[in-house]
């Protein structure tokens, strides 16, 4: 029978693995908001934080009002709180899609999947330590299975200007932050607070450069449930699934699991848009399958 210990694992896992998945979703629909109805990516930045901030906060709110208000009583932690949400929440959303509009989103991807690293970095500079054989084989494994997916092997789709290096490096940087930032807020605070609060201050702070009221593209049954799938499942779920997860398994694996949106978004556009799967895909998909099952593997016990 497994243990409570073994269980939450599980949870955090799955967790971090549904964010992925709702992450890949949302992504495949975005693109077609854009390349169809020429939606833009800063309206739908905006507007998915906006509402999304609103509909976590609403629930502890109706419930437990003076929780939500309790992080900005502490000075500190309204500081990380505001950090969170402009450095965070708002910059690994718009730096991602800044380095597809300077690229592709092959080489966004591929540069946001540089979080892992620098995530892995942090705690070994952090707690004096070399990462682990483990972690090291994980990182690559996620890497490089990110690679193959989203390039299908070809090194030439990954050529890119100097703004697409500046906005994809800074969107790795952006997933370190937000993964990282808000976690002594998390074991202060429910996190539907946090992640709700971090949302809303994003959306607050894009809407002074991005009015929600200025709605951009054409509009019919599938802008509207597309765009309401994005801010629900695409980023109420799966953030506060993501962030839930670093709770339970920590940063580090929570980002590399993260690594299967790719596969996530390449399972649906084999779906949905009848897109070939193909040798680079399947080798690509073993990789990110076996870097949660060496996450996932239980320790061997001293």
């Amino acid at each position: 029978m497994a243990s409570k210990k073994d269980s939450s694992k599980f949870t955090g896992y799955s967790l971090a693995f549904l964010a992925a998945l709702m992450w890949g979703i949302s992504g495949t629909l975005a693109q077609f908001l854009f390349e169809q109805r020429s939606v833009t990516a800063e309206w739908l930045v905006t507007i998915r934080l906006l509402v999304s901030g609103v509909i976590l906060l609403s629930y502890p709110l109706w419930n437990t009002k003076a929780q939500v208000i309790a992080p900005w009583k502490n000075k500190r932690d309204a500081f990380e709180l505001i950090a969170f949400g402009i450095l965070g929440m708002l910059a690994v959303q718009y730096t991602y899609f800044a380095a597809i509009k300077h690229s592709n989103a092959a080489t966004a991807t591929i540069l946001q999947y540089l979080g892992p690293v620098f995530i892995a970095c942090y705690y070994s500079v952090k707690e004096k330590r070399i990462p682990i054989p483990k972690e090291l084989i994980a990182i690559f494994l996620a890497l490089f299975g990110t690679f193959l997916i989203v390039t299908h092997g070809s090194i030439e789709s990954l050529s890119m200007s100097n703004e697409a290096l500046f906005w994809g490096i800074s969107s790795a940087v952006a997933l370190a932050v937000y993964s990282i930032l808000p976690i002594r807020l998390m074991e202060r605070y429910d996190a539907k607070i946090v992640v709700g609060w971090g949302m809303l201050i994003g959306g607050v702070a894009f809407s002074l450069i991005n009015s929600p009221l200025a709605v951009p593209g054409v509009w019919d049954m599938k802008s509207y449930l597309f765009t309401a799938a994005i801010i629900i499942f695409g980023t109420t779920v799966a953030f506060y699934s993501y962030l839930l997860s670093i709770k339970i398994i920590g940063a580090t694996k929570a980002s590399l699991l993260a690594c299967a949106e790719p596969l996530s978004a390449a399972i649906i556009a084999v779906i949905w848009l009848n897109v070939t799967f193909g040798l680079f895909d399947w080798i690509g998909t073993a990789c990110i399958l076996a870097t949660i099952a060496l996450l996932t593997k239980e320790e061997a016990k001293h």
